[in-house]
C-alpha cells in the first residue's frame, strides 16, 4: 500500500512566460516531486532536477497539443460596431448599450484601432467612481450633466494605446494579453492594426472554462 502523501503548502503558477509559451505552469517541490516517485513501483534512477526538467517538457507538449488550433481569429465577436474619436460620450453610451457591451474600440478615419472605450472610462471623464454616484449626479444637476455628456469626446475619455491580439494569436498570447489590462474585451486587429472583430473576456472563459488563469 503506497505510503500517504503530506499535506503540502498550495502549488504556485510560475511568471507567464516563464516557460516560454505565455501560460501558467505549476510549480514542483522538492517534496512534490518525491511523493509521486513513492507511488512508482521498482527503482527509478533520476534526479529530482531531471524530473522537474521531464515535467517541464511534458506540460509544454502537453499544453500545446490541447490548445494548438485555438486562435483570437476563432473566438472573436465581428459585426462590432466601433467608435470614433469625435463622438460624445452619449453617443458611445448609446453605442454601448445598442451593441450590448461593456467597452468598444476607438478607431481612426482608417479603421485602426487607437484606444477603447469602457464603462469604466466614461464613469472617470464624468467624475463617478460607480454608477450610482453617477445616477445621483444626474437627478441633482440634469442640466449641467447632459451637457458635459454631449460635450466630452470620446477621444478625450478613452483608454490608449489598446491592448490588441492579432487574429492569429495563440491561447498562451490571449492570457498575457488579458493580463495586461483590466478590461472585458480586448480588439482583434490585421497587420495593419485595422480592427477585425472584439474578443471578449467572458467568451474566452466559456470556451476552455478555465477561470483559475484569469
Amino acid at each position: 500500500m503506497p505510503p500517504s502523501l503530506p499535506l503540502d503548502p498550495p502549488a504556485r503558477h510560475t511568471p507567464f512566460g516563464a516557460d516560454g509559451n505565455g501560460l501558467p505552469e505549476l510549480t514542483l517541490s522538492e517534496e512534490d516531486i518525491q511523493a509521486a516517485m513513492r507511488h512508482l513501483s521498482g527503482y527509478v534512477d533520476i534526479s529530482n532536477s531531471d524530473f522537474q526538467a521531464i515535467y517541464h517538457l511534458a506540460h509544454r507538449q502537453a499544453i500545446e497539443r490541447l490548445f494548438a488550433g485555438v486562435r483570437a481569429g476563432r473566438l472573436m465577436r465581428t459585426g462590432i460596431a466601433p467608435l470614433a474619436p469625435n463622438q460624445s460620450l452619449a453617443e458611445a453610451a448609446r453605442a454601448l448599450a445598442d451593441q450590448g457591451l461593456k467597452g468598444l474600440p476607438v478607431v481612426d478615419t482608417e479603421g485602426k484601432v487607437i484606444g477603447m472605450l469602457t464603462e469604466t472610462d466614461c464613469l472617470r471623464e464624468l467624475g463617478a467612481d460607480i454608477l450610482p454616484e453617477l445616477l445621483a449626479r444626474l437627478i441633482e444637476a440634469a442640466g449641467p450633466f447632459t451637457h458635459e455628456c454631449y460635450a466630452t469626446r470620446v477621444g478625450a475619455a478613452m483608454t490608449a494605446p489598446a491592448v490588441t491580439v492579432d487574429e492569429s494569436a495563440c491561447f498562451g498570447t490571449m492570457i498575457g494579453a488579458f493580463h495586461r489590462h483590466p478590461g472585458r474585451g480586448m480588439p482583434v486587429v490585421d497587420a495593419q492594426g485595422k480592427l477585425l472583430g472584439l474578443l471578449l473576456r467572458k467568451d474566452f472563459l466559456a470556451a476552455f472554462r478555465m477561470e483559475e488563469l484569469l
